[in-house]
């Protein structure tokens, strides 16, 4: 089991970032994975930072895509951190957030092959390989592409995590991936999705795969101030959910449309006093260590390998990324 970090550099700036990182490599975490949103800080400085502060942990993008980023410019940038972090780069990507690329006036026109094509086109590149066109390809066709200014990672190339949630991604992931990030902290979700990915693995002959947990965390001595703060959390959850999957949890889906309702309109007092017990244990972990623990224990018996704590963290984040370190690496 490994363990990874999650953070979001919009309501905090870089330096907290990487402060957090250098706080969270003491504590043993294995891995830092900084979210990619236009909105925010970039992603890419942010992990050179750390690859800077840091001596062990491992960093990557959670997540990039193909369509706000192209196959050539991922490969460039993830040779580059692998260079200055003396090999410790890792690389999420996935298919693109659906409820961002229309505002960038994207249209995420077939997101399984264009990130199959991207991905392949990456690990080629990032492997020293010329890129020559084939005529195979419907997105990324390069013609004579290769990567000469930087340091190449050799043969292994640079560990690739696919975002992963619905059925076609999950089985992509177990094809063409190294490890699958999957948004969630339930282990119902994972009895769904590991035996996905396993069939995916079997078929080509994989042996080896990371099954990260990319969980909604919230950690504090005091439970119920651990529960409130994940509480805004849950309810992005619930409002973006398909309707099978609120059913999988058992929630009650008029709550869930309130919920929604609420948000829409930020009214965060009604969204706090909606969700409830269901919500938070549907879609996050929360509470104090030794429920965080056991929570965690769960994920593993599920089939999970590398379990990422991820927002809100907990009310205080410096003291939850200590209780994390203390109670559950």
């Amino acid at each position: 089991m490994s363990y990874g970090i999650e953070f979001v550099p919009g309501n905090i700036s870089v330096k907290q970032v990487v402060n957090y990182c250098k706080l969270a490599e003491q504590k043993d975490i294995d891995y830092a994975w900084i979210t990619n949103h236009y909105n925010n800080r970039h992603c890419y400085p942010t992990l050179a930072a750390i690859a800077q502060a840091t001596d062990s942990l491992k960093m990557g993008p959670g997540i990039m895509n193909t369509f706000t980023d192209t196959p050539a410019a991922i490969a460039s940038f993830a040779c580059t951190l692998n260079e200055i972090s003396d090999g410790r780069a890792v690389l999420g990507i996935g298919p693109g957030d659906l409820s961002t690329l229309p505002k960038l006036a994207i249209k995420a026109e077939k997101p399984v092959a264009r990130l199959k094509e991207g991905v392949k086109q990456i690990k080629a590149l990032c492997t020293g390989e010329e890129v020559k066109k084939t005529g195979n390809m419907e997105f990324f066709d390069y013609d004579g592409a290769k990567l000469t200014g930087v340091t190449l990672p050799g043969k292994a190339g640079i560990p690739v995590y696919i975002g992963a949630q619905g059925p076609k991604m999950l089985e992509l992931a177990g094809e063409i991936g190294e490890g699958a990030l999957i948004n969630a902290s339930n282990p119902k979700d994972f009895d769904i999705a590991i035996p996905i990915i396993k069939k995916a693995c079997e078929a080509v002959g994989k042996k080896k795969f990371d099954v990260g947990a990319y969980t909604a965390m919230s950690i504090d001595m005091d439970e119920k101030k651990a529960r409130n703060a994940a509480k805004i959390v849950a309810a992005f959850i619930a409002a973006g959910s398909p309707p099978e999957l609120l059913q999988r949890h058992g929630l009650d889906l008029n709550n869930v449309a309130k919920i929604k309702e609420a948000l829409g309109r930020f009214d965060f007092k009604a969204v706090g006093g909606l969700v409830g017990d269901a919500e938070i244990d549907a879609f996050t972990i929360a509470g104090t260590p030794d429920i965080v623990k056991q929570k965690c224990d769960d994920l593993m018996k599920s089939g999970v390998t590398q379990i990422i704590f991820g927002s809100p963290l907990g009310p205080d984040m410096t003291n939850s990324i200590r209780l994390l370190g203390k109670y559950i690496v």
